[in-house]
């Protein structure tokens, strides 16, 4: 008897050990079980029953040129977490909560108890947190209730901002991550879900810009989804100093948005409008019509393109690229005379101006844009000489700022403006088959494409005697305690066919002074700065039919170049005067009144 008591006495001390040895097993040691995710059963409890909010992405965010805030604004918003029904606070304090909301108190209970996930209040029709006003933070201050937080959120908009189509917007890319992050999709670094940039410069410099994760709050709550005053609330956030980063543009957020004003007052609906500084080509203003909302950058009558960066026919703007190319090879003097009577006699080709210009000088012929003179300039080329112009001019090529090499931080080269689309003289060899195709081509018909940026740059390279500079759109990055990550110069983007003399940027100069002075830009003789340019105007088919796009590039002042600007005005019905030289007025009249030096 006294054997088998001990037995059973042995057994059951063991079974207990055992037992006793699971749990301590349970309790210490990761757990394997699918849908735990790795994690301990003591974390997986307290997870149960822990609820966040994310109050910043920990996105890097932009400043203009000044140093003033592009993007980013912490607004104090009211956040609530899904606790059980009733636990709120007493009905009169529910009835002065909705009253501080300005909603029904029906209206709000609803809200509440829907809740799945916690969330911010936001107005009906919106997605963005609302902004509590200093009245309604004070009231709130004298509530107290359970679930029901007023937090710092930071919204990545503000809602004052005019969207602009260089910064781009971030939304959800579940493909794009996929593809391009699977490694940090593999490590839970990024979710499918995540917001990335989708368009501009929040796109290009993604990878820096996404940072190390963002700030969020939790709130703790026990079995019964009662809150658990004790842990109360506690802040997750990224230890690092270093991170968001801050990224420095060239851009004049001021001056941009009074040009934004002028050219939506001046009635523009499709185009561009490139600023660039005279002597940098840095990028001090850039607008694209239609416009967009960053935060639904898919909506019908909106377009999140950008204009600036899109390739177009330029009409009579390449007339300079022509004559530079004429002049470069010999083919043409610059005191040569023309004989225009309005016809070529051939292809079908004729003078904009009924009757002709009569005798012209090539001075004259570009001032007054003469098609004839300038088919019998371009018919002298060959297809291999024009195309080795507009190379050294910077045309047919993408000039934005970009890096061959890697860079350290990213470890792979940088391109700003990735949407820039490089433009064409000739789509494909053989380059030219005729000289119809060549006439067509100097006159910028036929396969001849130009973007609004490469128009501007042109100027600039003109200005600067043939030299080609990258034009810039960021000049620095910094971490978030001031120290520079680093610093992004501005560079030259030289031809491999060399550059165009001084001596013939100097007679397209020249040329430039004469459109508005006597040709067909003389309507804006008078301004407050004297300036000078080109005109063009580009026939383009469509389902409406053939319109027009009308072009006008040149810089200002004269006297002491400043800046230089291309405007393009799409889709235009055929015979109106070319809007796009009265809006380069406004725009120069707008930047003398500005009157800021350059940086």
């Amino acid at each position: 008897m006294r054997r088998r008591l001990t037995g059973i006495a042995l057994g059951a001390l063991l079974a207990a050990g055992l037992l006793i040895g699971r749990l301590a097993w349970l309790q210490w040691m990761p757990s394997v079980i699918p849908g735990t995710n790795g994690d301990h059963w003591r974390g997986e409890s307290v997870h149960q029953r822990e609820k966040a909010i994310v109050l910043s992405s920990g996105r890097g965010h932009f400043t203009d040129r000044h140093g003033t805030p592009i993007t980013g604004e912490t607004i104090q918003a009211l956040a609530a977490f899904p606790v059980r029904y009733g636990t709120w606070g007493t009905p009169s304090e529910l009835e002065q909560l909705a009253g501080v909301l300005e909603v029904k108190q029906d209206q709000l209970l609803n809200w509440l108890s829907q809740l799945k996930e916690p969330t911010f209040w936001h107005e009906p029709g919106s997605k963005e947190p609302l902004a509590l006003s200093p009245r309604q933070l004070d009231a709130l201050g004298q509530l107290q209730l359970d679930g029901l937080r007023v937090l710092p959120y930071e919204r990545r908009y503000r809602d004052d901002f005019e969207a602009k189509h260089a910064i781009g917007f971030i939304s959800q890319h579940p493909e794009w991550i996929a593809d391009e992050y699977a490694g940090l999709l593999a490590a839970g670094r990024i979710q499918l879900d995540d917001k990335i940039g989708g368009a501009g410069l929040e796109r290009s410099l993604e990878p820096l810009l996404r940072g190390l994760g963002g700030s969020v709050v939790s709130h703790y709550v026990d079995g019964r989804r009662v809150p658990m005053h004790g842990l109360d609330m506690r802040v997750g956030q990224p230890g690092n100093p270093y991170y968001p980063l801050h990224i420095r543009t060239t851009l004049d957020l001021n001056l941009q948005n009074q040009l934004e004003t002028a050219v939506d007052e001046a009635g523009l609906e499709e185009g561009a409008v490139v600023v660039l500084d005279a002597q940098s080509a840095d990028i001090v203003a850039m607008i694209s019509r239609p416009v967009f909302d960053p935060d639904h950058p898919v909506q019908s009558g909106t377009d999140w393109a950008n204009h600036a960066l899109i390739a177009q026919p330029p009409g009579s703007l390449f007339k300079l690229v022509t004559a530079a190319s004429a002049l470069e090879h010999g083919h043409l003097h610059p005191h040569e005379t023309f004989h225009c009577n309005g016809q070529y006699g051939r292809y079908g080709l004729s003078c904009w101006k009924e009757g002709g210009h009569g005798i012209l000088a090539l001075e004259d012929a570009l001032a007054h844009s003469c098609n004839i003179a300038f088919a019998t300039i371009a018919e002298r080329l060959s297809g291999e000489e024009l195309l080795q112009t507009a190379d050294r001019l910077g045309i047919a090529r993408r000039v934005g700022w970009a890096t061959e090499q890697p860079l350290k931080p990213l470890k792979q080269p940088l391109r700003l403006l990735q949407e820039e689309q490089a433009g064409a003289v000739f789509m494909a060899p053989p380059y030219v088959r005729d000289g119809g195709q060549l006439a067509q081509t100097g006159i910028g018909q036929r396969d001849v494409r130009m973007t609004p940026l490469q128009a501007a740059n042109l100027v600039v390279t003109l200005l600067r005697g043939g030299d080609v500079l990258a034009p810039r759109l960021v000049s620095e990055i910094r971490y978030a305690n001031g120290q520079q990550m680093m610093s992004l110069p501005s560079q030259a983007v030289p031809s491999k066919e060399g550059q165009i003399a001084p001596a013939t940027a100097a007679v397209l100069l020249r040329s430039m002074k004469a459109v508005v002075a006597e040709g067909t830009g003389k309507a804006i003789r008078d301004g407050l700065w004297q300036v000078a340019g080109k005109s063009g105007t580009a026939q383009t088919d469509g389902a409406a039919g053939t319109l027009n796009h009308h072009w006008f590039a040149g810089y200002g002042p004269v006297q002491a170049p400043r800046y230089a600007v291309a405007v393009l005005v799409e889709n235009r019905r055929p015979h109106e005067n070319n809007q796009a030289t009265s809006l380069f007025r406004t725009i120069m009249d707008t930047l003398a009144q500005y009157d800021v030096p350059s940086q």
